[in-house]
């Protein structure tokens, strides 16, 4: 398999839940380089289940998660932590650690995963800080920083040890439009940058036109996914009633 063209991330019938509940069933789709993928559907779904098989929190009930060929599920510890190694993640609420500065949340994963020296550390997490708009605010806490200040620090975390993959689970969450737009910006920035491949759970109208190139859609009915592609093809060509009213739900609730 061409490496190049071949996937970054293939879920193969994946089945999710937990003990006898199960929340999502035979689960396929395939994620490719430089793809800003969007994980969408209504809340309740099972977005943020799908999201702890993806990054290694959680194991799925049955089937795959491969990365660059590999199953993940079927490695040995050493080998999932490799493979974790290439992954960047930012919480929903960002996950900084209140009694560390802005610039320690973002040295921690420098310090626990390399052997780079002190002075090392100090100017990647400058660099970080810089890339997210947040050059001098290593010595800052995070709770004497803005709502969309914290999410960039977290930010600047995930992209710490230059992640091949990056996944947002609902980065717009609490955020007022202008920041959520900012920070939608600074997605793709990052992916264009970085040349990272992102993953982005949301249900946010505005994230998912503005940066998705690629999605998958997750129906709490049936309990499966029920649309794939570029959502704004989606938009223009579904004949599924309820992929349509998700994605024009925000100029139906206009029109009321």
């Amino acid at each position: 398999m061409d490496s190049a063209t071949s996937p970054v991330i293939e879920v193969r019938d994946l089945d999710l839940g937990y003990d006898d509940y199960a929340v999502m069933h035979n689960l396929s789709f395939s994620v490719n380089k430089g793809d800003i993928f969007i994980v969408m559907g209504v809340n309740g779904c099972g977005k943020s289940t799908l999201l702890k098989s993806l990054i290694g929190l959680r194991s799925p009930a049955k089937g795959k998660v491969l990365y660059y060929g590999k199953s993940f599920w079927d490695e040995d510890e050493a080998g999932q932590q490799d493979i974790m190694r290439r992954f960047g993640v930012l919480y929903q609420g960002g996950a900084l650690w209140s009694s560390l500065t802005v610039g320690e949340n973002v040295a921690l994963p420098l310090q626990l995963c390399t052997k780079l020296s002190y002075q090392q550390i100090q100017e990647i997490v400058a660099l970080k800080l810089s890339l997210v708009g947040l050059e001098g605010c290593e010595d800052f806490f995070p709770s004497g920083i803005s709502g969309g200040m914290r999410k960039r620090a977290s930010l600047a975390r995930a992209i710490a040890l230059d992640p091949d993959i990056i996944f947002f689970d609902e980065p717009s969450a609490g955020l007022d439009p202008i920041n959520a737009r900012k920070l939608d910006d600074l997605i793709l920035e990052l992916r264009d940058s970085l040349g990272a491949t992102v993953v982005v759970i949301t249900h946010e109208l505005a994230s998912i036109f503005a940066i998705g190139n690629n999605c998958v859609f997750l129906d709490a009915e049936s309990k499966t996914m029920i649309a794939a592609g570029d959502p704004k093809v989606l938009l223009a060509s579904s004949k599924d009633h309820r992929v349509i009213q998700f994605l024009t739900r925000k100029a139906e609730s206009t029109a009321k």
